[in-house]
């Protein structure tokens, strides 16, 4: 399976999985110029920018754990990006991801506020 159509998967079932636990979607596949984010969620009243992440094999570490310091700068990049564009400077945020780890039967880890702020 061609490592897109992995994504593209992963990213809908992880949407999929957060909207059974009460987040609302806003959109997928957010590009700006410092990255992408792969969902932009509501949760209550709290925007939330979700990384994606997913895992075939144990070999390569939790898919939590993947995201490095230079992703997570990215992302709070991205997300001031989001939030700037859509005059929502002063509005509740957070960034969480969503861990996907196929070889323990596609079990989800969901970390809530995984990246604090440091841009």
């Amino acid at each position: 399976m061609k490592t897109q159509r992995i994504g593209n998967d992963a990213e809908a079932f992880a949407r999929t999985w957060l909207e059974k636990r009460g987040l609302t979607f806003i959109e997928a596949n957010f590009h700006c110029r410092y990255g992408e984010i792969d969902l932009v969620m509501i949760d209550q009243s709290e925007t939330v920018f979700v990384e994606v992440r997913f895992r075939s094999h144990p070999d390569y570490g939790s898919a939590t754990d993947s995201v490095d310091q230079f992703k997570q700068l990215k992302l709070v990049r991205a997300a001031k990006d989001y939030l700037q564009r859509h005059g929502l400077q002063d509005s509740p945020a957070r960034i969480d991801v969503v861990g996907i780890n196929a070889y323990e039967d596609h079990s989800v880890e969901w970390i809530r506020n995984a990246v604090e702020d440091s841009a």
